[in-house]
């Protein structure tokens, strides 16, 4: 059952055997809680070889130790991990209570997730089976800010356009018409680190105001000249929204049909957080309209069946992503707004150092470490204008 970061065939095969299988009771000898030998990787990708190569540092050279498994983590995948007392997920696999169980079945005792977010993990249900969750906090905040102003940029002075049109000899500049940041309205929603250096930098081009939202209201921010009002303030009030929150019960669709049309005809929209911050079909609906005027999305709520992955000989047959891509003035990245050499490194150091919390029995301190809070657990209606922090104190993207 081992394979190497340079062996990812013959999961297929094993997989085709294995999906079909029933969760069998882990044989092997009764493990330490805080002993880790082999790790499952899972939605590997070959940008995921630093991470593969620390941990092989970290849990040693043979084949079991490691084992890369470019597909995504479900219930039927999960038994791929047998044999191991550890998975490392990614933003889109699918850690839910039913696939936990499998896990719990198979031994695994410790879930890393090489992400800030863990949305796609049932915390409550780990709790309860006795596994611990360890995250990357944080890695390259400045990352993805750099890639949202992109975003923006790109957008406001049409550069795909102009691009496309320069390739083909057409020099043309009708219809390339833009504008400035300069003079305008920016909304930041979330003021966590990542918010906090996104609008650092779109502060540098003369708004006219620098608005922002959080529960936490910032003293850097607020000698920075950013005013702090409500979220539905903020929407109503901005020509360009930028967007940092968490996603959790209470910031699920805050961006919806009514808070939309609250909004400034035209407003620019920009979202590199979470795509389920986003109502998408009430987004698509107000480009349509005009109400929105461009949105920039390095996320989108039902991403886990196209990104990550080559889709180029597939029809799409989500009908809402298959329409946004039809905007002229919309722009779609794959969630990479991370992928910077820096914040791989910061990944694959932080993943080795959460095995090491977990060996030393501190992970409970850790502030990687995720615990369930009872008022996660809750589904209330969105109130953008009472958004609350997640009780679990974890600051915004």
């Amino acid at each position: 059952f081992g394979f190497g970061p340079s062996d990812v065939t013959p999961i297929y095969s094993l997989f085709a055997t294995w999906s079909s299988a029933k969760p069998k009771p882990n044989t092997r000898e009764p493990m330490s809680t805080t002993t880790v030998k082999t790790v499952a990787v899972y939605s590997y990708q070959k940008y995921d070889k630093l991470l593969a190569d620390k941990l092989t540092e970290l849990l040693g050279s043979k084949p079991e130790n490691v084992r890369v498994i470019p597909i995504g983590l479900d219930t039927l995948t999960a038994e791929l991990a047998h044999g191991c007392e550890a998975v490392c997920v990614f933003v889109n696999d699918k850690a839910d209570a039913e696939c936990l169980e499998v896990l719990g079945k198979l031994g695994i005792k410790l879930i890393l997730t090489r992400s800030a977010g863990f949305n796609h993990i049932d915390l409550y249900c780990a709790e309860k089976l006795g596994m611990v969750v360890m995250r990357v906090p944080q890695y390259s905040p400045e990352a993805v800010a750099e890639h949202a102003v992109a975003l923006l940029l790109a957008l406001i002075r049409k550069l795909p356009k102009a691009y496309n049109r320069v390739r083909e000899h057409n020099f043309n500049l009708s219809g390339l018409e833009g504008f400035t940041i300069h003079g305008k309205t920016i909304g930041v929603l979330g003021t966590g680190k990542i918010g906090q250096i996104t609008a650092k930098i779109l502060k540098g081009f003369g708004p006219k105001r620098l608005l922002g939202f959080d529960v936490f209201q910032s003293d850097a921010m607020q000698e920075l000249g950013m005013e702090y009002l409500s979220a539905e303030e903020v929407m109503a009030q901005s020509d360009i929204i930028t967007m940092h929150l968490p996603l959790l019960p209470n910031t699920y669709h805050v961006i919806n049909q009514d808070t939309i049309a609250k909004m400034k005809k035209g407003v620019v929209i920009i979202n590199t957080s979470r795509g389920g911050l986003i109502d998408t079909d009430a987004l698509r609906g107000a480009l349509k309209s005009g109400q929105i005027g461009a949105v920039g999305l390095d996320v989108y709520e039902n991403e886990a069946s196209f990104f990550f992955a080559d889709c180029s000989d597939q029809i799409i047959t989500d009908d809402t992503l298959s329409g946004l891509l039809t905007f002229p003035n919309v722009i779609i990245t794959a969630h990479q707004a991370f992928l910077t050499i820096e914040a791989l490194t910061t990944i694959a150091d932080t993943t080795v150092d959460n095995i090491k919390t977990f060996h030393a029995g501190t992970w409970a301190e850790s502030h990687n470490h995720c615990k369930a809070p009872v008022e996660l657990l809750t589904t209330q209606p969105v109130q953008p204008a009472a958004l609350e922090r997640g009780p679990s104190g974890l600051k915004t993207e």
